[in-house]
């Protein structure tokens, strides 16, 4: 069976009516505190692209998109997007999106080759957001402020849930802390990515983790990262240290796990893709139509990301699996171990 985790003592804080509230309010009230933050406004987006453009997400590079073929276009293929970091981009260049500004958008994926457990579904709901930067907010510093605004909306959005749902109380610190992949291997060096995640996580509660990407000191990545959206192999001046993107974590009592929000970085710039496109051997995307677009100069500077909507709402409501909060397809064993343990799946 599919990876399940059984919460200790779990009762839901809220039945299903409730809980079908409780969400609409969350993503209301989020996605407005976003958009205010970083300047975004919202724009309508793809649930598939055509194959072979170079515009889907590639996510670790090793996930497979579910394609069609269009009858009414010769059978063309098309496939599911995984996430819009690329079409994100284009779009702020062909909406013409001045620096300081950007956009958001409700993402609906499928990820097939996703491994089911609380946190993981093959329906994947975020919302993706991109604004167009300028050359010197390339740093660390500025990533660093957009993270901030980012988790004060966060913030924000336990305080008014806490407010409304008098059941829930807040868990979450009133800041968020920094730290390089490369100084939490230092911190750990017997430890593999994720317990190192699960221990910075837990001690400090909401942990921003720089440097997705990129071989550390040890020539292993944290993680990996698709060579063609996030730049994680520029050294930072300020920091020494490669990289501008990273991954907001949460801790989440209710399963005594580290839980990712949101991946997202400063976007790669010519040089950034065309050194990460060699570093990684694929320097044949250099031919597909988004990589033209950016290696011609096309397309503007950005800081993008995804935040994940079910998880948000699932870590809000303090539910002990994301069926809880959406509709998706689950294992039958899943199905009956989770109803015995008091989580309903939708």
């Amino acid at each position: 069976m599919s990876k399940l985790t059984i919460p200790v003592n779990y009762k839901a804080l809220m039945d299903p009516n409730q809980t079908e509230q409780g969400i609409k309010f969350i993503k209301d009230f989020f996605q407005q505190s976003l958009a205010s933050a970083l300047r975004l406004r919202r724009v309508t987006a793809p649930l598939f692209v055509l194959s072979g453009t170079g515009i889907n997400d590639d996510l670790s590079g090793t996930e497979r998109p579910v394609r069609f073929a269009v009858k009414d276009m010769g059978d063309a293929k098309a496939e599911i997007v995984h996430s819009l970091a690329k079409w994100k981009r284009m779009t702020l260049a062909d909406y013409a999106i001045a620096p300081g500004f950007g956009i958001y958008t409700d993402m609906n994926a499928i990820r097939a080759d996703e491994e089911l457990d609380n946190l993981h579904s093959m329906y994947v709901d975020q919302w993706d957001w991109e604004a167009v930067i300028n050359p010197e907010d390339r740093n660390v510093a500025f990533l660093k402020q957009v993270v901030t605004r980012i988790y004060n909306a966060v913030l924000q959005t336990e305080y008014m849930v806490c407010e409304r749902f008098p059941g829930i109380s807040p868990i979450l610190p009133r800041e968020i802390t920094f730290i390089h992949a490369e100084e939490l291997r230092q911190m750990y060096p017997d430890k593999t990515p994720k317990e190192r995640e699960s221990l910075i996580t837990k001690k400090y509660g909401a942990v921003f983790i720089i440097g997705i990407g990129g071989c550390l000191a040890d020539g292993k990545p944290h993680d990996m990262r698709a060579p063609d959206y996030d730049d994680w192999s520029t050294v930072d001046a300020a920091s020494g240290l490669a990289g501008l993107n990273g991954d907001i974590m949460l801790w989440y009592p209710v399963l005594d796990t580290a839980v990712e929000l949101s991946s997202m970085g400063i976007r790669v710039d010519r040089d950034a893709m065309l050194r990460q496109l060699e570093l990684s051997g694929q320097q044949q995307r250099a031919d597909l139509y988004f990589h033209k677009r950016l290696l011609g100069g096309e397309l503007p500077l950005s800081i993008g990301g995804g935040i994940g909507q079910s998880r948000l709402c699932m870590f809000m409501l303090r539910k002990g699996h994301i069926g809880e909060i959406q509709a998706s397809i689950w294992p039958d064993e899943m199905r009956r171990e989770c109803k015995r343990h008091g989580m309903s799946l939708i």
